[in-house]
């Protein structure tokens, strides 16, 4: 395994156990502040620096990675069953179904992801769950054409037309046989969407669909520093540092299990 792959793990698994256990990481409340140490400089004591309020930016950093990577895992659990799923149905069927499925994919991904993800926003309203599937439902038309795509590939191998030959049932054998052999490549676009994923989120949180203050969601942190940038650059650089590391890791990890796939 390459460097550039183990150091992405690394930092995955980092982010993943802040998420889990963020009280390993730092002992700072990420909600109370203390207002005397509003705006300190990143150092010893507070290695991210403090906000307009003398919370402490780490510990907000650290307690905000449970939300984007939840809201990232559901969103690409929405994208990747329902995408998934749509390719599975498109491929095997064929005929009118599929040319319908893939004319609805075709309009879909013609649309921006993140302009579809904020039309489902106006449906459903603002919110952190809300975000996450609707930045899900973004990503179902790209998992749906990948899918449908493998599947078509498998469906014409000789082992499932052997399957299908010796009184193999039809769904049965998209089960055993079709689908686990189709979800490489799958499984390589769920990696990468999750960085997308995060982004999106992080992008939404900014503009204010997302989490509501003071919840240390990484994108409403940006988006609070960005008054402060002449004065306090590390309120927007640091947190925004951590989305793009995070995203450029997934990316990396991506682009490795579908090199392994090819």
């Amino acid at each position: 395994m390459r460097p550039g792959v183990i150091l992405s793990w690394a930092l995955i698994v980092l982010v993943a156990l802040w998420a889990l256990v963020p009280g390993v990481f730092t002992g700072y409340d990420p909600i109370s502040g203390v207002p005397a140490e509003k705006l300190r400089a990143p150092g010893p004591g507070h290695l991210f620096g403090t906000d307009a309020v003398g919370r402490d930016l780490f510990a907000r950093v650290v307690h905000g990675a449970v939300h984007s990577l939840s809201g990232a895992f559901v969103a690409v659990a929405v994208g990747l069953v329902l995408g998934t799923l749509l390719g599975l149905v498109a491929g095997s069927v064929r005929g009118a179904l599929d040319e319908i499925v893939m004319r609805v994919v075709d309009v879909l991904l013609s649309v921006p992801g993140l302009l579809l993800a904020l039309t489902v926003i106006i449906l459903l309203g603002p919110g952190t769950v809300n975000v996450a599937v609707a930045v899900g439902v973004g990503s179902v038309a790209a998992f749906a054409r990948l899918a449908r795509s493998e599947v078509v590939r498998v469906r014409r191998t000789d082992y499932v037309e052997a399957a299908f030959g010796s009184g193999g049932r039809f769904a049965a054998v998209l089960w055993r046989h079709v689908l686990p052999n189709s979800l490489v490549p799958v499984v390589a676009l769920a990696a990468l969407q999750f960085g997308v994923a995060i982004l999106a989120i992080s992008t939404l949180g900014f503009l204010g669909y997302g989490a509501e203050p003071p919840t240390p969601e990484w994108g409403l942190l940006i988006s609070e520093g960005r008054n402060y940038l002449a004065t306090a650059w590390w309120l927007t650089t640091l947190p925004g540092t951590v989305v793009v590391a995070v995203v450029l890791a997934a990316s990396r990890i991506s682009r490795s299990i579908g090199r392994e796939d090819g």
